[in-house]
């Protein structure tokens, strides 16, 4: 599997196109009206529409309206990621040390303002808002805006549920460029951090916008890879393959087996189930498989965990004997789940990890979206006895010399205490 760079240069020069069009003088917040005329034209809002906010009155009367099965799942899967960012959030904490002199340490605390996108496109993503919104409050944010274009009513009402403060019905790279430059009237402030999953125009967006503000990642197609041996159930293997394959044609379904019997089975499930999902799920699937997606007999456990460290896969699931052990020497991934009823779907629906993973084997140096996205750990450091210092005060004054940094080295010289 390559691993492409996940911004598209097409997406990149008509995303800058867009924030230019954004932005008549070059920089500074957004023109309202000017991203209104965006938003019609990408079909992001009705014609003859002026409004690009969504009420909490709407939201609220979304969630109010929905069947009580529909509302239930919401409830329950908003308090599962509520909970598991919660106490993500309670595992850092403050913290200090002795210093010759004094004292360091590190505070841990949020940024204020939080923007958050979840895609609207083929399917309304309401898990993504739950996802990202909730884990932003659960971090501190004080304010936490999201974006979604033509949001469905389970999208308005997932936005209820997570306490989003500002909804902008507005999507790719015009709604990453009024988060992260806010709006000239004013209603939208420009936030601190944007998070979440879109299509190749928000990566795009967010690549430009990054250094501005802080972004969690930017994401390519949507991968899972299975390593099974001879005990997996083929069908349930197929199952989760092409709950991957159905996201996007380039989504990547990845099979590792010990068994090439297994391998054969698998593919056959995979070709009956096929047939029996809906469109435009189906050729979306089966694209995927065509151009991506791919299976390797490997000879040993120890093979297939030697590749899929390699590939460091967004979703890793592992279906094979004592499949906790196998998962434990498992180094690179966005997300593990172990053995057969670890479904990577529901990660995907709120069992409490967050669902917004690395991708494009970007797992190796990082994890998935979390409270820290949002958290500032920053240090300081106070002298409260000036002698005891010393011994620190001239060890600076050597090492700046050391640097040809003169500057830094009378620095810590006044610092020094002269004997008379």
């Amino acid at each position: 599997m390559e691993c492409k760079d996940p911004v598209d240069i097409t997406a990149l020069g008509q995303a800058k196109g867009i924030i230019s069009d954004l932005q008549p003088l070059g920089a500074g917040p957004v023109d309202t009206t000017k991203l209104v005329e965006v938003a019609r034209r990408l079909g992001d809002i009705p014609t003859g529409q002026t409004n690009y906010i969504v009420s909490k009155d709407s939201c609220q009367k979304a969630y109010e309206n929905l069947a009580t099965t529909d509302r239930l799942a919401l409830d329950n899967i908003y308090s599962r990621v509520k909970v598991f960012a919660e106490a993500q959030r309670r595992s850092v904490t403050d913290m200090e040390m002795d210093i010759p002199g004094g004292k360091a340490g590190h505070t841990v605390s949020p940024c204020k303002v939080a923007g958050c996108y979840a895609p609207g496109g083929r399917y309304p993503l309401p898990s993504s808002v739950i996802m990202t919104a909730v884990t932003a409050r659960a971090a501190g944010c004080e304010v936490v805006v999201l974006a979604s274009p033509r949001p469905a009513p389970i999208t308005l009402a997932a936005a209820y549920v997570a306490g989003a403060d500002l909804f902008i019905c507005v999507g790719g790279a015009q709604a990453i460029a009024t988060m992260a430059y806010g709006t000239s009237d004013g209603i939208i402030p420009s936030c601190d951090v944007i998070v979440g999953p879109g299509n190749k125009w928000v990566t795009a967006a967010k690549s430009i916008v990054q250094g501005q503000v802080g972004i969690d990642m930017l994401a390519g197609p949507s991968e899972v890879l299975v390593i099974v041996d001879d005990t997996a159930d083929a069908d349930v293997v197929a199952a989760d393959l092409i709950a991957q394959a159905e996201h996007d044609v380039v989504a990547r379904a990845i099979l590792l087996s010990t068994c090439a019997d297994k391998i054969k089975s698998v593919e056959a499930a995979v070709h009956t189930q096929l047939n029996t999902l809906p469109e435009p799920n189906r050729s979306t699937a089966k694209q995927a498989f065509l151009q991506g997606s791919f299976a390797i007999h490997c000879q040993s456990i120890d093979e297939c965990i030697a590749l899929s460290d390699k590939l460091a896969p967004e979703h890793l699931e592992i279906q094979t004997r004592d499949a906790t052990a196998v998962s434990k020497r498992c180094l690179n991934y966005g997300g593990l789940f172990v053995g057969v009823h670890a479904a990577e779907v529901l990660g995907d629906y709120g069992a409490g990890p967050n669902h917004t993973l690395p991708t494009g084997g970007t797992g190796r140096y990082t994890g998935g979206l979390s409270v820290f996205n949002f958290l500032r750990i920053r240090t300081w450091m106070r002298i409260d006895d000036h002698k005891q210092s010393q011994s620190m005060v001239n060890d600076s004054i050597v090492m700046a010399r050391l640097e040809g940094l003169e500057g830094h080295a009378r620095a810590a010289e006044a610092r020094l205490i002269h004997e008379n």
